[in-house]
């Protein structure tokens, strides 16, 4: 019988491997900075091309690698940081697995640079496909420089898997902002295509926030700190008036590490619930310092999941310091036990002696005053047979009568042809159409019951429509400022916008950055002016999707244009302005849904209608 099972060569092991840890692009760049962070690099340069399917370069001032070190980095399981097992439980570096290098090395060509401080030559070894093609000696920096070019040139279905350059490229600066918030002590630097993005000078972690978020976030933040014996934990929360609708601002760290954690993020909705609006998150900079023996963060690959022996401890600690931030800061309400329980006087009042308030009575009132038998009524009819209670509101002679309090509950019998006029239903003409507008909703009778329609959405999808149209052949008309707009941004936003300048141009939007400012000088026509900063936020917020594509944002950005244009008053005071507006509804593709699949139209039924009567 012939053998089956047999061993993998490195080469396709190393793959395999790489699968589980090099994901995409960013996952290159986090695992060499945080490589570069453990060598004790002070200051770290992240050079990418092509959303780093060209080329992704790291260069750093660590401690730097000798010849052999240099070589046998790349093996798997080769790593500095562990040498026996009791070390998985006392871990203060970023890496321990041994498996980055040599993953990245199994599907790129690999260029390492590196020079020991304090030696005078350097050493530079190439990989490709796991193979060493050369090692030599060379001149070069103090610390370590490595390049990966070609990114899954040996594995084409990865490479065909990887998305557009603005979604590849936002997943990078996602890692790097993470990276950079949890070493403020760091100078990093971040270019794509020669461009330099950010430029963050080792500080203070307040300012680090300030810098990646944009100068605009400096009153926004509310500090955190919080000692005990399970967990010592600092940062700072977002108000809750910045409560955005997607979780773009969270971040998590533990031993200054980036970790993911729905548990945790409860914590946190929880302690904001009552001040933030539904389907919104709160920003927040979470830094937890635990002793690593009560963590365990090899649970995955990428080691953005850990594992907390005191968890549910953690999350009540979390849960009670912003709640406790929230109200010493005076964002949430609170009950001031310790104020004096009197009136606030006004100061012109204060010299002035106080007096017991008086109420005037007037003794001669009575409710049953009689008054003229004879008045009009609002239809121009005279009410003489009208009971005097109700002609005079319930008010009748000065002695009351018993006729007053019998005519009070009664109500004037009326004509049997009167009564007829009220309730016979007219025969309409099936030629004549008729509306009813209450609010934002046209009602009109249809072969088969009542059409309702939602205007508002009416128009939001007739704007979306003819914007769609056109949109691909011509750009949208646009109307220039008399005073651009102006908006700070942070330097995601900034690297967003200036990502998507030719797309938001063929929108009809017209803007520079300048210091971190946008400037808007020209703007869609079909916006009111009222709606010009809230399209703006939503349109920043749609760019900050990173996992969506380039169409797909076209689209999103187009029916946030047609919500704002809904959003001004419609005049629709006659038949023909009324008929105008569903005729171009009709005219839609689709007339039902709008862009964001609400519905607009609605049609109750006849047997509906006739069962509300049985």
């Amino acid at each position: 019988m012939r053998n089956l099972i047999k061993l993998l060569p490195d080469n396709i092991a190393n793959q395999i491997a790489a699968g589980e840890v090099i994901q995409r692009p960013a996952s290159v760049v986090k695992e060499i900075v945080e490589n570069s962070i453990d060598a004790g690099a002070t200051k770290i340069d992240v050079n990418i091309k092509d959303a780093g399917k060209t080329l992704i370069q790291i260069v750093d001032n660590g401690q730097g690698m000798g010849p052999e070190d240099a070589e046998i980095c790349f093996q798997r399981h080769a790593t500095s940081k562990v040498s026996k097992a009791e070390d998985l439980f006392a871990l203060i570096t970023k890496g321990f697995r041994g498996e980055a290098l040599a993953s990245v090395a199994a599907i790129a060509h690999v260029e390492l640079k590196t020079r020991e401080r304090g030696k005078d030559i350097g050493t530079s070894v190439t990989m490709e496909g796991s193979s060493i093609k050369e090692s030599t000696e060379t001149t070069c920096p103090e610390g370590t420089s490595f390049e990966i070019k070609n990114l899954f040139y040996n594995v084409p279905a990865r490479r065909n898997f990887l998305k557009s350059d603005k979604v590849e490229f936002g997943h990078i600066t996602d890692e790097f902002e993470r990276v950079a918030l949890s070493h403020p002590e760091i100078h990093f630097t971040l270019h794509h295509n020669d461009n330099e993005l950010y430029n963050l000078q080792d500080t203070i972690l307040k300012k680090r926030i300030i810098d990646v978020l944009g100068k605009k976030s400096s009153d926004r933040l509310v500090p955190i700190e919080e000692s005990t014996e399970i967990v010592e934990m600092k940062g700072f929360v977002l108000k809750p008036e910045f409560s955005r609708k997607t979780r773009g601002d969270q971040f998590l760290f533990v031993n200054n590490r980036y970790f993911k954690s729905h548990y945790f993020n409860h914590a946190v909705n929880k302690a904001f619930e009552g001040l933030i609006k539904e389907r919104t998150f709160p920003g927040f900079f979470l830094y937890l310092d635990v002793d690593p023996k009560r963590i365990d963060v090899n649970v995955h690959p990428t080691k953005t999941e850990i594992k907390f022996e005191e968890e549910k401890y953690i999350y009540s600690i979390i849960l009670s310091s912003i709640r406790l931030a929230l109200g010493k800061y005076n964002i949430a309400p609170t009950l001031d036990f310790e104020r004096e329980m009197g009136f606030d006087i006004p100061h012109k009042m204060h010299s002035q002696p106080a007096t017991e308030p008086t109420i005037n009575i007037n003794k001669d009132f009575n409710p049953f005053q009689t008054t003229s038998n004879t008045a009009s009524s609002s239809s121009g009819k005279t009410t003489e047979n009208f009971s005097k209670a109700i002609v005079n509101n319930g008010f009748g002679t000065k002695e009351a009568k018993q006729e007053d309090w019998e005519n009070f509950y009664t109500v004037e019998d009326q004509k049997e042809e009167e009564v007829q006029e009220l309730v016979e239903v007219e025969s309409i003409d099936e030629n004549i159409t008729s509306f009813i507008v209450k609010g934002n909703y046209i009602l009109s009778p249809s072969k088969s019951g009542l059409m309702v329609i939602h205007s508002k959405r009416a128009v939001e999808q007739i704007v979306y429509s003819g914007i769609i149209k056109s949109f691909i052949s011509s750009p949208i008309e646009s109307q220039k400022m008399l005073f651009p707009i102006e908006k700070e941004l942070s330097k995601k936003e900034i690297i967003n916008w200036e990502m998507n300048a030719s797309m938001l141009k063929q929108l009809g939007f017209d803007g520079t950055v300048e210091s971190d400012i946008l400037s808007v000088s020209a703007v869609p026509n079909v916006l009111e002016e009222e709606t010009l900063s809230s399209t703006l936020d939503s349109i920043l917020e749609t760019l900050g999707h990173k996992d969506i594509e380039k169409g797909d944002i076209a689209h999103s950005l187009v029916a946030s244009i047609a919500r704002s244009a809904a959003m001004k008053q419609l005049n629709l005071n006659s038949n023909e302005a009324i008929q105008g507006l569903i005729n171009q509804l009709f005219q839609c593709e689709n007339h039902i849904y709008t862009p964001s699949n609400k519905k607009i139209i609605d049609t109750i039924d006849l047997e509906s209608i006739e069962t509300k009567f049985k």
